[in-house]
């Protein structure tokens, strides 16, 4: 496996974000929510490594033994927030770290050097990562509202992540099929807004993208 870098980072961070989705799928067969936890887990340290990745100093999780320990460590820190009861605190820390990656990720695309195709590829991954913080948010108001969907059942959040993922990522596209359909006024409110993002993110990212390439070429006319 290729060494990550900040050259080639954000490949390794959307596999890791697509492969979050299709196997939190599969992983959803299995009862107990244990496989939904390690697929998390996975994806969390996976995550973080791209994100140190962008440092001189690299994370001790950045080794294969030390990833492997790692997604135990984050698996372990889940299934005891689970059995405390903190389902509602382990979704905001969840959110929290999203928001942070893609921050971060904002950062390196927008404020740093030239555009090449990591840039682009962490376009899409900046996209993905929007769509699980809103599946993750709308997997904390089902539980702290019943009802606030039609076709989410009162399930613990990591049974529902995989329904709430297709829903996020049908709304982001506004794709709309209405398998899934929100009822309380704040779910609404969280559905359109992020019909509203993904509408605009795709022409203000990609106008902000030639902005800045543009700016590069002229300067590198103009020395």
């Amino acid at each position: 496996m290729a060494k990550t870098t900040e050259k080639n980072n954000f490949v390794h961070l959307t596999i890791a974000l697509v492969l979050l989705l299709f196997i939190s799928a599969m992983a959803d067969q299995i009862p107990g929510g244990l496989g939904q936890q390690l697929v998390q887990s996975a994806t969390i340290i996976t995550v973080a490594a791209g994100i140190a990745s962008t440092k001189e100093d690299r994370a001790w999780f950045g080794t294969g033994v030390g990833f492997l320990l790692a997604i135990v460590i984050v698996a372990v820190m889940g299934l005891l927030f689970e059995h405390a009861g903190l389902d509602y605190l382990h979704l905001l820390i969840l959110v929290g770290f999203y928001l942070y990656a893609t921050w971060l990720a904002a950062r390196q695309i927008l404020f740093t050097g030239p555009i090449n195709w990591n840039k682009i590829v962490g376009a899409i991954c900046i996209y993905l990562l929007m769509g699980l913080i809103w599946a993750l948010s709308y997997l904390f108001l089902a539980q702290a509202v019943p009802g606030a969907f039609n076709g989410l059942e009162q399930l613990p959040w990591y049974d529902n992540f995989a329904d709430a993922a297709y829903y996020s990522f049908v709304t982001l596209t506004t794709l709309g099929y209405g398998d899934i359909s929100p009822v309380a006024p704040i779910a609404r409110f969280l559905v359109y807004m992020e019909a509203i993002f993904g509408v605009f993110y795709m022409a203000i990212l990609v106008a902000s993208l030639i902005g800045i390439s543009t700016s590069t070429m002229r300067s590198g006319d103009n020395p």
